[in-house]
Formats: structure tokens, C-alpha cells, sequence
């Protein structure tokens, strides 16, 4: 779910205790690709510049399938790139790009339906959750009274993260097993409560799950068909779904994506999978550009009112996602090496990581990898998206 792990399920580079146990899920992935094709640049005979030399070394240098990314830049043109190969059996090349598994960017698609909800008077941010899910709460330290809708949306609730049960961390169990969100749900009540709601920050899946179940009881429809309606079709993301319940594929071409739950483990083909473990936290498939234009279409206004997207913007240190992260209600600031900040979320699961950022200047850059990487790779990818929007 990203690092978010959840099927999102990886976190999002956070060292938290699901982070740790996720980083040796990435180091063993991040050997997966050992003998990959040659990089492909996406403008046949075009010179390697610094964003395909970044996507080039990532899978020459950290050993995954593939890099593809997508980069607007500050003349306002979108450049697409491609490095590696698409399927390892077949040796297929990277579709220019091509659809991904977008992980806990899903988040920020959530976040934005609540405050939708709170603009239209219909959700309070400062309310508790059992004001709209009554008893749903309680547990070991944990008591909805006393949580809010904003800390859900800011991982300031102390909720435990469902992904930190024994059973979900195994994903080469799992791939095709279907979740009911109240069995997700279950399994973090299961645990204790991490600290007291609005005492600490610390990433947790389960905190987007009740949002999925706030918005669900709120309008009375699936989130997935009021992420659809308030946020894909309202801006035009063509590529973009939110799955439905035993949809198991990618609809368009796409990479694959690969896993190994050890270094001694046989590499798995997790491009398919039921994306139910990551639901209203991770589910959600798209593209680099189609990211891009979210994101962008987010911070211009598009999405939400001016009073809703400041709340968004309104961050807390969230340095467990790296150094100078800030995290507002489902979206993430980070400083930029060239001045300024970068705004988005990112996603992994078992197959895919993606790295994003947009500026408030218009500049906007998204990076995929086809494996979860490990700490070095997850590095240079970070390396490469700054220096992406910074070039």
C-alpha cells in the first residue's frame, strides 16, 4: 500500500516496522532482473538525457526489469521514457508509457473524495469517526470517539497498520485472495494502538481503509464508483480505474511487474493480482502521465475549493518517508534540490514502485519501476525524480 505497501502494500519509503520488514522484500527484488534487455530510450535515435541515463542505470545498476517514467518540464512539454524490458518470459518491450499499479497514490484519490465530502458540508474534518461509523473503532488503545476524520487522512491516528499482521506481509500467498475491508480492518484491531490519537505521526494503511468505509456510508455508493465519478471521469484521466472486485489484470498495455519475498526465493509474476488487500489504500492502476495530470489538476484547483485544498496542503514532519517529507491530508511535500517544493504521494506494491511530484509552477515528473527496489534503487529513484524536475 505503499510503503505505503498495500498493495500497496510496501511502504513508501518510511522505516517504520512495516518498513523494515518491506526492505527485505526490496533488496530481494531488486536482484530480480539479472541478465534484463538493453535499455530502450521512448524517441528511437533521440540522445540519452538525464532523466533515460537515470531510468538506464536503474536497470543496469539495481538489477530491475524496467524504469519508465513521465516528465513535463518548464516549457510545458510532457516527455515519456522507457528503459529495460516489459516481460521477462517474452522479452517484450516496455509499452511507452504503459499502465502500472499506482499503489498508495490511491490515497490522495480518497482524500480528495472526503474533503469533497466536508466541502459539501456532508463530513466534518475535526468530527470523530464514530460520528459517521458508529462502534466501528475500538480496540486496544483505540477508540473512534476520540479519532477524527483529519487524523485518518494525516496517519496521525495511532491506528496500527492491518499490514503488519503475520499473515498479509506474505504476498506470494495472497495474490489472488479476495478481502472483504472489514477483514482488513480486523486485523488492525486486532493489535494495540501505535500512540494516542494526535500525539505522533506514523504511516498506516488502515487509516484510508476507514476512509473508504467513511465515504462509502456517507453517499451510500462503492468508493471505487465515487473516486470514478469525483475524480477520473471529472478530470479526464483515460487511463486510470479503480478495479472491481475480481477484476485481476491491467486493462492496457502495460509492463509486468515481478516480486521475490526472499534473495533465495523464485521470482513471481505479480502483474496480475486481487487488489482487494489494498482497496481505498492502494488499489487504484494508472500511468505516469495520468499521475501527472492529477496531481496537477489537484494543486490548480480543479478538485477541490480553496478552503478544502489548503487543509490538504497543511502538513506535519513526516521524516520516516525521508528527509524534509511533510505529509498533509493524503499528500506529500518534499524539498526540492533547486529550491521550492514537490507535491504528490508515490505507490508501491509487490510488483511496481512509483515515485511522483508536481510544483506549483507547473513542472510535474513520474517515475516507475517494475519491482520493489531495494534501499540503494529506492534512492536513485528518489535522486531521479529531483533531478527530473529540477533539470
Amino acid at each position: 500500500m505503499n510503503e505505503h505497501v498495500p498493495h500497496s502494500r510496501s511502504p513508501q519509503s518510511h522505516r517504520s516496522r512495516r518498513g523494515r520488514h518491506m526492505v527485505a522484500a526490496a533488496v530481494a527484488a531488486g536482484v530480480v532482473a539479472a541478465g534484463v534487455l538493453a535499455p530502450t530510450a521512448a524517441f528511437a535515435g533521440a540522445k540519452p538525457d538525464s532523466v533515460q541515463q537515470s531510468l538506464n542505470a536503474l536497470v543496469k545498476d539495481d538489477g530491475l526489469p524496467a524504469a519508465l517514467a513521465s516528465v513535463k518540464g518548464r516549457d510545458g512539454r510532457t516527455r515519456t521514457y522507457t528503459a529495460g524490458v516489459g516481460d521477462l518470459a517474452t522479452g517484450a518491450k516496455v509499452p511507452v508509457d504503459g499502465q502500472i499499479r499506482a499503489g498508495s497514490n490511491t490515497k490522495t484519490f480518497t482524500a480528495v473524495v472526503v474533503l469533497q465530502l466536508v466541502a459539501e458540508g456532508k463530513v466534518g474534518l475535526d468530527a470523530p469517526v464514530d460520528t459517521y461509523l458508529p462502534g466501528l473503532l475500538r480496540g486496544d488503545g483505540i477508540d473512534g470517539r476520540r479519532i477524527t476524520v483529519r487524523q485518518l487522512l494525516q496517519h496521525t491516528s495511532g491506528l496500527p497498520d492491518y499490514m503488519e499482521t503475520p499473515a498479509l506481509p506474505d504476498f506470494t500467498t495472497i495474490q489472488y485472495r479476495y478481502f472483504e475491508p472489514r477483514d482488513l480492518l480486523d486485523a488492525a484491531l486486532a493489535q494495540q494502538a501505535r500512540f494516542p490519537a494526535g500525539t505522533s505521526w506514523e504511516y498506516s494503511n488502515t487509516n484510508y481503509i476507514v476512509a473508504g468505509l467513511l465515504v462509502q456510508k456517507v453517499t451510500g455508493r462503492p468508493v471505487g464508483e465515487e473516486i470514478t465519478k469525483r475524480v477520473i471521469d471529472r478530470i479526464g484521466l483515460r487511463h486510470t480505474y479503480f478495479p472491481t472486485p475480481g477484476d485481476t489484470g491491467i486493462h492496457e498495455a502495460h509492463p509486468h511487474g515481478y516480486y521475490r519475498s526472499s534473495p533465495d526465493a523464485r521470482t513471481i509474476d505479480y502483474t496480475e493480482m486481487d487488489s482487494s488487500a489494498a482497496w481505498a489504500a492502494g488499489a487504484i492502476v494508472s500511468t505516469n502521465t495520468d499521475l501527472n495530470s492529477f496531481y496537477a489538476a489537484l494543486l490548480g484547483g480543479r478538485l477541490l475549493p480553496a478552503a478544502q485544498l489548503a487543509e490538504m496542503r497543511t502538513t506535519v514532519p513526516a521524516e520516516l518517508l525521508g528527509p524534509g517529507v511533510r505529509y498533509g491530508l493524503g499528500l506529500q511535500s518534499k524539498p526540492l534540490s533547486c529550491g521550492g517544493l514537490s507535491w504528490g504521494h508515490g505507490g508501491t506494491t509487490a510488483g511496481y514502485r512509483s515515485r511522483n511530484g508536481v510544483t506549483d509552477d507547473g513542472r510535474a515528473a513520474a517515475i516507475t519501476v517494475t519491482a520493489i527496489p531495494g534501499e540503494a534503487g529506492a534512492q536513485h529513484m528518489a535522486d531521479a525524480l529531483d533531478a527530473a524536475l529540477c533539470r
